[in-house]
């Protein structure tokens, strides 16, 4: 049996990286002097339904590990609600995922890439029907004791911000 050796530290590609401590004996990482930031996560996805499997995993691994297990229900299914309505407006686009917690609420944003409407009427309709594909959303929300909406980015953004607070 051979006596046990460290693993050996791989070298940084950063010519900084060898001013860094070893790991375990960084004492600003555990200084209580630095107030909790809170979670902040953002994912880029490809634009399609099956992406809501991916941001389901990434919200439900993400928010108990950041103490806010008792989110965790309603963010995960308003996050599935919101990529796989989302993707289906802008199928092939690429979507923006933003989860922030601050101020006592969960923060979920999601952009997509769908282009503005020249024709006032159309743009009318694809609203109503966007609202209406995000009922269950707006119910999960609605009971959660929280709010949602959709705005147009403003340029030089384009695209539709879809976004949700979740007050823990």
């Amino acid at each position: 049996m051979q006596p046990y050796a460290p693993p050996l530290r791989r070298a940084a590609l950063c010519p900084a990286g060898a001013l860094l401590p070893a790991p375990g004996a960084a004492p600003y990482l555990r200084s209580k002097s630095r107030p909790h930031r809170g979670l902040v996560l953002s994912l880029t996805l490809p634009g399609d339904p099956r992406s809501a499997a991916v941001g389901r995993r990434a919200v439900a691994a993400a928010l108990p590990a950041c103490g806010l297990r008792s989110l965790a229900w309603p963010a995960v299914l308003a996050v599935s609600e919101l990529i796989a309505v989302n993707a289906a407006f802008t199928p092939g686009r690429e979507l923006y995922l933003s989860l922030r917690h601050g101020d006592g609420a969960l923060r979920l944003v999601l952009w997509d890439q769908h282009p503005r409407h020249a024709d006032p009427d159309t743009l009318a309709l694809c609203e109503v029907r966007r609202r209406r594909a995000l009922w269950l959303l707006s119910a999960v929300v609605d009971d959660w004791g929280g709010d949602w909406g959709v705005s147009e980015g403003r340029p030089p953004h384009q695209g539709i911000k879809t976004w949700t607070n979740l007050p823990h």
